[in-house]
């Protein structure tokens, strides 16, 4: 077993916490993304799991043995960094095999090996090239090309595509995806991407504050928040945010705002909630456009229209502040986004309208979308 376990870990500089005792499994041969705000710090909780950063508080442990005193050498991880870290006095085949070189590996298994991982990562035709010759996406191959080589229990990455533009960082997006479908090794990965997030992990960490806010599978959390930042983190546009009053005297609970209302879901939290004070959390994606006469209409006014192909982003004002609606723009008329320009309502199922307490921030219980 190769599954990483941190067990109230800790890190202080000083008098000052960063990291405040955090609990998390990562089993083995799952893809672990961290996510998070800068200064959240998920890249301190990577560092101390590499052994580059000591661990102030708590237990970490790898494949069962206890990590906290094991120098980063020892500990059987490969790590991936921003900066790609290369030695640019040496070629590609140089880069890969440095680690097996310390190890005194003999030349035949190093030479086996860097064949294997340069074909599996397209980097034959480049073994002879220096770093400066390589474009960013061929040598954050070179990088990742240098941990697989180890045959680590454990990978981990730091931010490694950070540094590439939007159609790379699609690309290596699914090098890695298939790298870790190909090698199955245990991965922790972090970011703060929360599109990246949502792609490659089996598992994703947010976190705020040096603490974690919740841990799931992307589509756990993207239908099922606990809490008002975690709804507002992932999800590209993010949920929009609508502060209301429970109106539960009726035969079903409703949401009153600037003299419209919103029905709920009928669930015992907001039955219980008469009169409380709440924000409404709506996906873009979960609203559909409605004309005039459509019950449960509420009225927005729509200030401008992104078409983006298949689909288009309807920007408006709902309640005095911004509401976003992501409309499909296929199979309709050409002029469309006059149309969608025009919209002036939506609606929403009931049980696809997260509620979250106004003073905490946190979703009230019983309403999750299974």
């Amino acid at each position: 077993m190769s599954g990483v376990v941190l067990q109230k870990i800790a890190k202080a500089y000083g008098d000052i916490p960063v990291v405040h005792g955090i609990d998390l499994e990562v089993r083995e041969k799952e893809f672990v993304v961290l996510v998070g705000p800068s200064g959240c710090g998920k890249s301190t909780t990577l560092r101390m799991i590499a052994g580059l950063e000591e661990i102030s508080d708590g237990e970490l442990s790898i494949d069962g043995r206890h990590m906290n005193r094991v120098a980063p050498k020892d500990r059987d991880v490969a790590m991936v960094f921003q900066n790609y870290a290369l030695y640019p006095h040496l070629d590609v085949a140089e880069n890969i095999a440095f680690g097996l070189r310390i190890r005194k590996e003999s030349k035949e298994a190093i030479a086996a090996a860097v064949e294997e991982v340069s074909g599996i990562l397209g980097l034959t035709d480049y073994l002879e090239r220096r770093p400066a010759d390589l474009s960013g996406g061929q040598r954050q191959r070179v990088a990742m090309g240098r941990a697989i080589v180890r045959r680590p229990k454990v990978f981990l990455f730091d931010e490694p595509l950070s540094n590439l533009d939007a159609k790379l960082r699609t690309q290596m997006r699914a090098e890695i995806k298939r790298l870790h479908k190909r090698l199955g090794v245990t991965s922790i990965y972090v970011t703060h991407d929360q599109v990246e997030a949502m792609t490659l992990a089996d598992r994703i960490v947010v976190m705020r504050d040096g603490r974690i806010e919740q841990v799931g599978t992307p589509m756990e959390l993207f239908n099922n928040p606990v809490s008002i930042f975690v709804a507002g983190f992932l999800g590209s546009p993010p949920m929009n945010m609508v502060a209301a009053r429970v109106n539960a005297g009726g035969d079903v609970p409703v949401a009153e705002f600037s003299g419209q209302s919103l029905p709920l879901a009928r669930l015992p939290a907001l039955l219980e909630a008469d009169g409380r004070e709440v924000v409404l959390g709506i996906r873009p994606e979960f609203v559909a456009v409605a004309d005039d006469g459509v019950p449960g209409r509420i009225v927005i006014e729509t200030d401008l229209v992104e078409t983006l192909g298949s689909e288009a982003l309807i920007h408006a004002m709902l309640d005095d502040k911004p509401f976003v609606i992501r409309a499909q723009t296929m199979n309709m008329a050409i002029g469309q986004t006059q149309v969608l320009g025009d919209v002036s309502g939506f609606t929403i199922d009931p049980k696809l309208v997260r509620v979250f307490d106004a003073d905490t921030g946190r979703a009230l219980p019983g309403q999750d979308i299974v």
